[in-house]
């Protein structure tokens, strides 16, 4: 069954190139001119993936997102044509799964909506504990000293990665094509602004994520 995509801008022709590019890709689309509209159409329909513009009228993308957050799960890429950290940071700390800013190669942002994708499928069921942190993989969700945390889809995927290779030391490149799916193009700090995101909800159990000098990051139970 092919997958449903909401394509989110108050541009039509950012939404023609998309939705040219997606149903090419074999994706079945459906488009939205606002964050207002966006979220009325998630209350009715469901998406596997919604592509969401930042600068709206009505109601902006960081907005949008929240509200149909509260009701579903669907992974989102944002739009933006402004490229601040501060705005990739907004973005990732209430759950967007990726950020493309403009002007975007419509190559580059199927193969952004590829990794999102697979990585948003059902992970296999296992539990895995280490003292007091739990991370319920088929529950998506982790526990620290038994109590849930709330962690963005990408500092899930991160932790999820490195503690599936746990004891390996990885590089800020690896991380980035691993846990992003893709040859990534920007700033390889935006590793390091995840490790710190991701520290910081772990709480005692930040020790686990050690800092590699002069290479990246590795998970180490032992410590």
């Amino acid at each position: 069954m092919a997958k449903k995509l909401l394509i989110v801008d108050d541009e039509k022709n950012i939404r023609n190139v998309i939705n040219e590019y997606a149903k090419f890709e074999g994706y079945e689309t459906d488009e939205a001119e606002d964050g207002m509209e966006a979220v009325e159409k998630c209350r009715t329909n469901n998406y596997d993936l919604i592509i969401m513009d930042v600068m709206m009228p009505r109601l902006d993308g960081f907005s949008a997102v929240k509200e149909i957050r509260k009701t579903k799960q669907i992974p989102v890429i944002m739009l933006s044509a402004r490229g601040e950290e501060y705005d990739k940071l907004f973005g990732f700390e209430i759950g967007v799964d990726d950020y493309v800013t403009k002007p975007f190669s419509p190559k580059e942002l199927l193969a952004r909506m590829r990794a999102v994708m697979k990585r948003s499928a059902a992970p296999e069921k296992e539990i895995l504990s280490f003292e007091g942190l739990t991370l319920d993989i088929p529950g998506r969700s982790v526990l620290v000293d038994g109590k849930d945390v709330a962690l963005t889809p990408k500092e899930y995927d991160l932790l999820f990665y490195m503690v599936n290779n746990r004891g390996v030391a990885l590089s800020r490149e690896k991380l980035l094509s691993e846990v992003w799916g893709f040859d990534f193009f920007g700033d390889d700090r935006t590793v390091d602004t995840h490790i710190k995101m991701l520290r910081n909800s772990l709480g005692d159990y930040r020790k686990f994520i050690v800092t590699v000098r002069g290479m990246g990051y590795k998970f180490d139970e032992r410590q």
